[in-house]
C-alpha cells in the first residue's frame, strides 16, 4: 500500500529508518497497521527485530519523545509544535514533548565555506573581519558565527546547515504520506487530524528554512515596535542576507534562561522587564496582528540600562482582525456568563466536526462557574485559555493553528512573567487593551459598518457566484462526494477473496482431473504411476500450499 504513494526512490531508505525506530521503541503494531512493514519487506528491506528495546513498562508519552529524538531534527520540531497543542493531546503528552531536545553537532566551518562564498559572492574573510570559526551556537537548521563588518560593527552570521533543506523536505514528503495513511487506517488517531497538523507544520518549517524570511520578520517587528525605546531588535543587514544566510547586529546580554538558572546581573529590575514584555507582546498581537511566536527565555536578552533584546524571528504568528475580535468576544462572554456565545465561538473555531452539543454546553457552563463574579483585571487569562483547550479536546473539537499558537504564546508569556516577578499578572495588561477593543467592536458605527460590509460583499459577489454555478452545471461540474474511507480497501479485499476462490476451484479441478488421469494405463509411468497424474498431483499440492500460506499470512495482519 505505501509503495504506491512513495514519490521518490530515495525516500525508501529514510522510510526504513523511520520504521526501524518505531519498532525499536515499541510501536511495531502501529507500523504494521500503517502497512510499513509489508511495504518494506516487499521492497526487499530487512528490519532488525533484535534491536527492539524492552520498553513495555515505559509510559507511551516517554516512548514517543524518545522515538522523535531518534528520528532527527524534523521530527523533534514536529514534537515541539505538538507540545503546544493542548486541544489535541492530553497533559501527559504535552509535558513529555516539552522536554524534546535536538542533539546537534556543529558543522565544521570548512564545510560552510563553499556555501558562504556562493551566497556572499566572495570568500567570507574578504567580506567580514574577525570571523570566528567556532560557532557561538548551533541549532537543527542553522548555526551562528560572530564576525565584524568592515566599519567595525559586530554582527552574527546565521548560516543554514548544508544539505538540511533536502533532508527536511524529504522528511516532510514522507510525513504527508504517513499522515494520509494514519487518518485512513488508524481510526483511534483520526481525531488528532494528522493531515491538518502536518500541513500546518510543513508550512511553518518551510518558512523557517528561508533565512531571508526571518530577516524581513525582524525588520517588520522593529518597525512596529518603534514606540518601545527600551526594546532592542537586532538590525538586519539585507545586503548580506539570502535564503541560506542572515546577518544581524550582535547584541550582547544575559538571557532570561540564564537569569532563571540563577545568573542575576546587577541593576536588573525584573518586575519592570516582565511588565514591558507583556505590553510588547500584547501590542504585537492585538494592535499589529503580527507577533513573535516563540518568546521563550532563551530568546529574551537583558541588556544594560534596563533594555530588553528579542532574538530569533524565524517563527512568527499572524492574527487577523476577525480573530482578534473573537478573542475579545470570548473574554466578554466569560465575564457576561454568556454560555451560548462561548459554544458558538468554539464551534466557529473548530473544523465542523461532529460533537455532542449538550455535553459541550454543560462543559462551558461548568467552565463559567469557575469565573463567576470576576472582573476583567482579575481574570486568569492564561489559565482560562488552557481550560478552553481542555474543553475543545474533551469534546473532539480542534482549534485552528493560529489560535493554538496564540494560546501557546500567552501561556509562555505568563510563565516567563511569573518567573521574573511572582506578582506578575497578564490580566492587568490585557484588561485596558481588551476594553478598548470591546468599545470599538460594540460601537454603533462599527456594527453598522461591519454589517454593511457583509451585505455589500454578498451583493457584489452574488452575480459572480451565480455565473459560476451555471457554468459548472453546463459543464457537468456538479458532483456528489461520498467520503467512504474504507470502500477502496474493501474492494481490494473482495478482489483477493475472489482470486483465492478461483485458485481453489482450479486446484480442485486439477485434483479431479489428475484422479481420472491416474486410472489410465497407457502412457509413460514413474514408480508404476502415470507421469501425467503425478505431475498433476504435484502441481495441485504446490498451488494448495501457496494458497494456504497466503490465507495464514493475511490472518496475522
Amino acid at each position: 500500500m505505501l509503495l504506491d504513494v512513495l514519490i521518490a526512490a530515495e525516500d525508501l531508505g529514510r522510510l526504513r529508518e523511520i520504521t526501524q525506530v518505531l519498532v525499536e521503541f515499541g510501536f511495531k503494531d502501529l507500523a504494521q497497521r500503517m502497512g510499513l512493514l509489508n511495504a518494506l519487506q516487499h521492497a526487499g528491506n530487512v528490519l532488525h527485530w533484535d534491536k527492539a528495546r524492552n520498553l513495555e513498562a515505559e509510559p507511551t508519552p516517554h516512548r514517543v519523545r524518545l522515538a522523535l529524538e531518534n528520528l532527527g531534527p524534523t521530527f523533534v520540531k514536529l514534537g515541539q509544535v505538538l507540545a503546544s497543542r493542548g486541544d489535541l493531546l492530553p497533559p501527559e503528552y504535552l509535558e513529555e514533548l516539552a522536554r524534546l531536545q535536538a542533539g546537534v553537532t556543529p558543522v565544521p566551518f570548512e564545510e560552510l565555506r563553499a556555501q558562504l562564498t556562493e551566497d556572499l559572492g566572495a570568500a567570507p574573510e574578504a567580506v567580514f573581519t574577525d570571523l570566528e570559526l567556532e560557532p557561538l551556537a548551533a541549532g537543527s537548521i542553522g548555526q551562528v558565527h560572530r564576525a565584524s563588518l568592515p566599519d567595525g560593527r559586530r554582527v552574527i552570521l546565521k548560516v543554514r546547515r548544508p544539505g538540511i533543506e533536502k533532508k527536511i523536505r524529504g522528511d516532510l514528503r514522507l510525513l504527508e504520506r504517513l499522515a494520509d495513511i494514519l487518518e485512513q487506517e488508524v481510526v483511534e488517531l483520526r481525531r488528532f487530524r494528522p493531515r491538518m497538523v502536518v500541513r500546518h507544520f510543513a508550512r511553518t518549517l518551510k518558512a523557517e528554512l528561508d533565512f531571508s524570511v526571518e530577516g524581513r520578520n525582524a525588520l517588520r517587528i522593529a518597525r512596529d515596535m518603534r514606540d518601545f525605546p527600551d526594546l532592542v531588535i537586532p538590525e538586519v543587514f539585507l545586503e548580506y542576507t539570502s535564503t541560506r544566510l542572515v546577518v544581524q547586529e550582535y547584541v550582547h546580554g544575559h538571557t532570561a534562561a540564564a537569569w532563571i538558572r540563577g545568573d542575576h546581573p546587577p541593576g536588573l529590575d525584573p518586575q519592570r522587564i516582565a511588565s514591558m514584555g507583556a505590553d510588547v507582546i500584547l501590542k504585537m498581537v492585538f494592535v499589529d496582528g503580527f507577533y513573535h511566536a516563540d518568546p521563550h527565555p532563551g530568546n529574551v536578552l537583558f541588556l544594560d540600562q534596563g533594555r530588553v533584546g528579542l532574538l530569533d524571528f524565524g517563527m512568527v504568528g499572524r492574527v487577523s482582525e476577525e480573530r482578534r475580535a473573537q478573542f475579545v468576544m470570548l473574554l466578554g462572554a466569560v465575564l457576561d456568563r454568556d454560555e451560548d456565545a462561548i459554544v458558538d465561538t468554539l464551534l466557529e473555531w473548530s473544523d465542523g466536526g461532529e460533537t455532542d452539543l449538550d455535553a459541550l454546553s454543560q462543559d462551558c457552563s461548568d467552565f463559567l462557574d469557575r469565573y463567576t463574579g470576576r472582573e476583567l483585571q482579575d481574570l486568569d487569562v492564561a489559565g482560562m485559555l488552557q481550560d478552553v483547550t481542555r474543553i475543545v479536546r474533551e469534546n473532539d473539537l480542534v482549534l485552528p493553528a493560529d489560535v493554538a499558537m496564540l494560546i501557546k504564546v500567552f501561556v509562555t508569556l505568563e510563565g516567563l512573567g511569573r518567573r521574573l516577578d511572582p506578582a506578575f499578572s497578564l490580566d492587568a495588561h490585557i484588561e485596558p487593551m481588551a476594553r478598548r477593543m470591546m468599545r470599538r467592536l460594540s460601537s454603533p458605527r462599527r456594527v453598522i459598518a461591519s454589517g454593511w460590509k457583509d451585505v455589500r460583499r454578498l451583493v457584489i459577489g452574488l452575480p459572480r457566484d451565480l455565473r459560476r454555478i451555471v457554468m459548472r452545471a453546463r459543464r457537468g461540474g456538479f458532483k456528489i462526494e461520498l467520503d467512504l474511507r474504507r470502500l477502496e480497501d474493501f474492494g481490494h479485499q473482495l478482489d483477493r477473496s475472489a482470486n483465492r476462490v478461483t485458485v481453489g476451484l482450479i486446484t480442485s479441478a486439477l485434483i479431479v482431473g489428475t484422479s481420472i488421469a491416474m486410472t489410465i494405463d497407457t502412457g509413460p509411468t514413474l514408480l508404476g504411476l502415470p507421469v501425467l497424474g503425478l505431475f498433476g498431483f504435484g502441481t495441485s499440492f504446490t498451488i494448495g500450499v501457496m494458497l494456504l500460506w497466503s490465507i495464514l499470512r493475511s490472518g496475522r495482519r
